[in-house]
């Protein structure tokens, strides 16, 4: 899903979006908290809600592959797939901390 292992990740975003993006990128770290805490009741609704809350806001804020990585765990919640979600969750850990955001 997201690669450049090692790598930062800088992602131009709109000065407007300043005061939103660190709020917006924390919640992101809570969503990876709330599916794994999820997956362990096998609570697919749960994780197929989050994911779709992703899905459906990465690419508004400029972050694409949040949108791509929210797809595979909305995806994988709806079909019971709980190895192709741990393997959303750490994608989405993994570009969470490599993200660098550049305002202009």
């Amino acid at each position: 899903m997201v690669e450049n292992a090692g790598e930062k990740i800088v992602v131009k975003i709109d000065p407007d979006l300043a005061e939103l993006i660190p709020g917006y990128l924390e919640n992101r770290t809570q969503d990876i908290l709330q599916i794994l805490e999820a997956l362990e009741r096998a609570d697919f609704e749960t994780i197929r809600t989050l994911g779709h809350g992703m899905k459906g806001s990465g690419g508004g804020y400029g972050f694409a592959p949040i949108t791509e990585i929210g797809k595979v765990i909305e995806t994988a919640a709806k079909e019971g797939k709980a190895g192709e979600i741990r393997e959303g969750v750490e994608s989405l850990r993994s570009y969470l901390e490599k993200v660098e955001v550049v305002y202009g």
